[in-house]
């Protein structure tokens, strides 16, 4: 499929793809796990005909940015934390909107406790939190220790996790299936399945926000607002009511007919629930 991406940069060291689209004031978009900064593909052009400028990237270790064949380089929650550090520094923003999705919401809730004045709002879709995750059916797949993971079979690898991102969907069969395969070959073959494993898989640890989960409470002084799939099975709604009690002010908006790829399944919805935040954090 036709990327958003179409810019690289060097940041901390590693090349990430990168992309800006539109004019206006400007919202930067964090994608999560297994996927990439295709997920936003049917919200931008929203956000873009609103009036607001997108900023996209793909996570150090995801999609088409930099798989470092170094395990020991950091691509978890807290190492990409630096890498939008960077590509804040190499857009030239100071101050934005933040719109992030599963681990991108983790890395989300790190930087905004720690640089809460650089936010004009935050939108937290389907996101980690606290010990939200790995889930159960991840753990017991990670038992099987991830090297061994790593080796399986491409067919195999591949029928299980087709199977397994069908599942971000209220409804699999709504599933684009040319995205579902794009995704599938970004963490398959000879690159993806070892890379997927050391670079995404093995950070599954709610360390990186159970850390901060004490500091929520900061993210009061912005307009903060969570967007959930009624179905997300894989962070279920009840993540959201604890993750809202925990940011005072915060809102909550439940699409109905929903699973976890909310920006995938019902990208309409989540723009315009977005766009509502967005316009209402700009008029203060």
């Amino acid at each position: 499929m036709e990327q958003i991406v179409d810019q690289h940069a060097v940041i901390a060291g590693h090349r990430i793809a990168h992309g800006i689209h539109g004019e206006g004031e400007p919202v930067v978009l964090l994608h999560g796990t297994p996927s990439s900064s295709l997920i936003w593909r049917g919200v931008v052009p929203e956000l873009v005909a609103a009036g607001y400028r997108a900023h996209v990237f793909d996570l150090l270790g995801y999609g088409v940015s930099e798989r470092p064949a170094d395990p020991a380089v950091d691509t978890s929650i807290t190492g990409n934390v630096a890498i939008l550090e960077g590509l804040l520094e190499h857009w030239g923003l100071e101050t934005f909107h933040l719109v992030a999705h599963d681990i991108g919401g983790g890395i989300a809730q790190r930087f905004a406790v720690e640089s809460t004045p650089r936010l004009r709002s935050l939108t937290l879709i389907d996101v980690v939190s606290f010990d939200s995750y790995p889930s159960s059916r991840t753990r017991q797949q990670m038992a099987a220790g991830l090297e061994t993971l790593a080796r399986t079979p491409d067919g195999e690898h591949r029928e299980h996790f087709r199977e397994w991102l069908r599942s971000t969907h209220a409804r699999p069969e709504r599933f684009d299936p040319e995205a579902l395969e794009t995704y599938l070959d970004f963490i398959s073959g000879p690159i993806g399945q070892p890379s997927f494993f050391a670079h995404q898989v093995s950070h599954y640890d709610p360390k990186h926000t159970m850390e901060i989960s004490d500091r929520l409470f900061r993210l009061a002084d912005i307009p903060v607002q969570l967007i959930w799939g009624a179905q997300d099975t894989w962070q279920v709604l009840e993540r959201a009511h604890r993750l809202r009690d925990a940011i005072p002010g915060s809102g909550l908006h439940v699409i109905e007919d929903c699973g976890h790829f909310a920006p995938e399944e019902q990208p309409h919805e989540v723009a315009r629930a977005t766009l509502r935040h967005l316009d209402a954090a700009s008029a203060r």
